[in-house]
């Protein structure tokens, strides 16, 4: 039977959404996805995002394969762009739409902007180790500019969960980072029992950094939303950066709030659509 399919990008982390409204279980496999997010032979993607019914009251339920058919806990970049696809799949207009989407990671709630953007409440984030989870420090501690040893060089690492884990390290030169050697081997460092997202932080000024990734189950990527979030608490925690900043990725830049009131931390950013099409 034919799947049908839409393909949006947020900064250029681009995904396969598919409408699966009608069922609690994803419509293809995780190794189906692997093969449909092949950039040479498939359709081409960093993951398969599924539009599943809402649990415990919420509008709806969203999941996710990553490229490598591993399944993350959320994605930032991900549920603007979903949250985008359900208001096309509704009809609706993008002026104040709101959604309580259920996710590993707990219920976010996205909503679309009056000038096309997309605003998500990332909830808090969680700071100690044994949330993350990292082995770096002990599980009640939080770890701030904490030494690891990587491909034979020291490294001072921040870790934040977004309900994903993320290590972040803050670098002089971003552009100089040898992500394709660096970042698997901080991905599967035996200090991250569940793997990690890592970002590479360069700090121009306290509103506005530029960052870099290697995303767990994805490799390199043009932009990371948790991540984005992930380093600037990371930037706030060190006292590098403000509570707002804009984070600057290769995709485009996203606006990053980490309240001082409520404490949690905002994204806002673009949701794009490219195409749509059939699976057969």
């Amino acid at each position: 039977m034919a799947i049908e399919f839409t393909k949006y990008h947020g900064l250029g982390n681009d995904f396969i959404l598919i409408d699966n409204r009608l069922s609690s279980t994803p419509a293809i496999t995780p190794e189906q996805a692997i093969k449909l997010c092949d950039r040479h032979f498939g359709i081409g993607a960093d993951g398969v995002i599924f539009a599943l019914p809402g649990e415990n009251g919420n509008d709806y339920t969203m999941r996710i394969f990553n490229s490598d058919g591993s399944e993350p806990e959320m994605c930032g970049n991900g549920i603007r762009c979903l949250a985008a696809f359900l208001a096309d799949l509704e009809g609706t207009q993008r002026k104040s739409d709101k959604y309580a989407i259920h996710t590993l990671a707990g219920v976010m709630t996205p909503q679309l902007m009056l000038d096309g953007q997309v605003k998500v409440d990332m909830g808090l984030p969680k700071l100690l180790a044994g949330e993350i989870p990292t082995t770096i420090a002990p599980d009640d501690e939080k770890v701030i500019d904490r030494p690891i040893e990587v491909v034979g060089k020291t490294w001072d690492v921040t870790c934040v969960s977004m309900g994903n884990p993320h290590c972040i390290t803050f670098v002089e030169d971003v552009a100089a980072i040898t992500l394709e050697v660096i970042g698997p081997q901080f991905e599967n460092h035996p200090v991250f029992p569940r793997r990690t997202n890592t970002e590479f932080i360069e700090v121009v000024s306290r509103d506005y950094v530029k960052m870099r990734v290697w995303e767990r189950g994805a490799g390199i990527t043009l932009a990371c939303g948790t991540g984005a979030c992930a380093s600037l608490v990371a930037g706030v925690l060190t006292g590098r950066c403000d509570r707002t900043a804009t984070v600057d990725l290769p995709g485009g830049p996203l606006q990053i709030e980490w309240s001082e009131v409520d404490q949690r931390v905002y994204m806002t950013g673009p949701a794009e659509r490219v195409f749509t099409g059939k699976i057969s």
